[in-house]
């Protein structure tokens, strides 16, 4: 649905965007349902967020935060209730491009609840517009931490993030904003666990920055192919992983240069994982490292760059590769959750020996 959303999104595009935002309009009429609108929404936004954001236009998505569904406006001491079984303990999951939080739940499968069910941590959803750049999202996730999260009594809740695609580098670059701000919420932070992130770019960005037919060859990125220019901050942010404003202020986003980016490593005292996906079924088959999951190679998605000061050391037993499965199937493989169950159990920085 979501993709299918944005091919009739860039099927439009070519008017002018104005005319084609409101030739929009009958799409979202046709979608009877909520959550059928809000995923056509979530994938105008990944495409088109940075400019529905500066022109005003109310079909940009605010960032919030949701449980059970809904608009999620109070602080943690509505979640008392929550807390019965394990007291404190509250998981954000944190969203990819062009989707919503409702893609949590896939194959009836959802992280968090299962989460909840298994070890009584609470989730919350973030819902944001994926259209806009890595770093004001960061900035804008780590003010709304930080009023949520103080928002209850003292102590606040201990906090783990699990993060999809670019919400991990929207966590990262929050990270960064925490302590730029002096923001004190990054002390609640116990764990984060990164599903298919790309922390050094995607290639199918830096192809369409080149060639834009490159953007052809995976059918999950086929749909962007028409948009040219169009594209928005949050996907050329893609192009080797942006995370501060520093590593895209004052330059042509949709220019050819190399990796600039000012390297961030990970904050210690935190337990981070990483998971990769790879849809060859084996190690060391062809293509492996360039494909990865169809859209993140699993080089970038482990953090792993061939400068030591940009590579990202997770712990050998935090880090692992899924094999057989897509971008995707990260959200609802019970294999995958599995491993995030594991790594929260297991607790500290240094984590459990892999099995």
């Amino acid at each position: 649905m979501v993709y299918g959303s944005v091919r009739g999104v860039t099927r439009l595009v070519g008017s002018g965007v104005e005319a084609s935002l409101a030739k929009l309009a009958p799409l979202l009429d046709e979608a009877q349902t909520p959550p059928a609108r809000d995923a056509i929404l979530a994938a105008l936004n990944g495409v088109l967020g940075d400019y529905l954001e500066e022109s005003g236009n109310p079909l940009a998505i605010p960032m919030h935060l949701r449980r059970n569904g809904r608009i999620f406006e109070q602080g943690v001491q509505t979640l008392s209730a929550d807390f019965s079984r394990t007291p404190g303990r509250l998981v954000l999951l944190v969203h990819g491009l062009c989707v919503n939080d409702e893609k949590w739940n896939r194959e009836g499968h959802d992280h968090g609840a299962a989460l909840e069910r298994d070890l009584g941590l609470v989730p919350v959803y973030l819902r944001y517009n994926s259209g806009r750049h890595v770093s004001t999202n960061g900035r804008d996730l780590s003010r709304l931490l930080e009023t949520f999260l103080a928002s209850g009594s003292a102590p606040p809740p201990e906090l783990t993030i699990v993060a999809h695609s670019m919400g991990g580098l929207v966590t990262r670059s929050a990270l960064h904003a925490a302590a730029a701000a002096g923001h004190t919420w990054p002390r609640s932070l116990r764990s984060v666990v990164f599903l298919g992130t790309p922390h050094h770019g995607s290639p199918l960005e830096r192809a369409g920055n080149l060639v834009q037919a490159a953007l052809g060859v995976s059918p999950y990125s086929f749909p962007f192919a028409r948009l040219g220019k169009i594209r928005s901050a949050g996907i050329t942010d893609l192009r080797h992983g942006n995370l501060l404003d520093d590593d895209w202020e004052g330059d042509d986003r949709f220019a050819h240069r190399g990796d600039t980016r000012r390297p961030l490593p990970l904050s210690p005292g935190i337990a981070w994982s990483a998971i990769a996906a790879s849809t060859s079924d084996g190690p060391g088959r062809a293509g492996e490292r360039l494909a990865g999951d169809g859209l993140v190679p699993v080089e970038s998605a482990l953090g792993h760059h061939r400068d030591p000061e940009r590579t990202l050391h997770f712990p050998p037993s935090r880090m692992w590769i899924a094999r057989g499965m897509n971008h995707f199937d990260l959200l609802g493989r019970l294999e995958v959750y599995a491993r995030i169950r594991e790594w929260l159990e297991s607790g500290g920085p240094n984590g459990s020996p892999e099995r």
